[in-house]
């Protein structure tokens, strides 16, 4: 009986390390680098709905480096005026009544974020992104329009995982659909 009782511990360490492999393993693959490719996050929780997304740079510019020329700044720049406009590659249910809230934009690269300094010029540049939206009635919210296919040339899979009140969610959208919806 008592060499029982102190198996138990390491049977339960055994256990939890077989159980936590997997995970492990999806939490890596989760952050792989692939062109045409575009995960989001959905929170939505109190009066928020906050959108977490990661592509690659080369979705929304066309590379994945610091610009060498006019028409590469110029393509930078109207991409980050794009994603700053947020509501526009974002319609939220109207039932939500919201208004969009700050925006973050992360992309060493290319010099955004805090502290960002230019990375060197052969890294896969990869672009982070934060949208906060603010809303009334953010737990009335079902469904989320992506402008991101027609805004974009790059992008031709979004993943997406959605925490909401309603449960939580996995959803993916190819072109031309557009529109993330979930319900119990």
């Amino acid at each position: 009986m008592i060499r029982g009782i102190f198996r138990l511990p390491h049977l339960l360490l055994a256990s939890a390390a077989l159980l936590a492999a997997p995970f492990a393993l999806h939490a890596q693959s989760q952050h792989a680098h692939v062109h045409g490719q575009v995960r989001l996050d959905i929170a939505i929780e109190g009066p928020s709905v906050v959108i977490q997304m990661e592509a690659p740079l080369d979705n929304f510019i066309g590379f994945e480096r610091a610009p060498r020329n006019a028409a590469e700044s110029q393509a930078v720049e109207q991409a980050v005026t794009q994603l700053r406009a947020a509501d526009a590659l974002f319609t939220i249910d109207p039932a939500g009544n919201c208004k969009l809230g700050p925006v973050q934009l992360r992309a060493p690269v290319l010099g955004l974020g805090k502290d960002a300094p230019a990375a060197a010029s052969g890294d896969h540049g990869d672009l982070d992104a934060t949208f906060a939206f603010n809303c009334t009635n953010a737990a009335a919210v079902k469904f989320i329009d992506v402008g991101l296919f027609t805004a974009f040339k790059g992008p031709r899979q979004i993943d997406a995982q959605i925490a909401s009140p309603q449960g939580q969610f996995k959803r993916t959208l190819k072109r031309p659909n557009a529109r993330l919806a979930w319900t119990k």
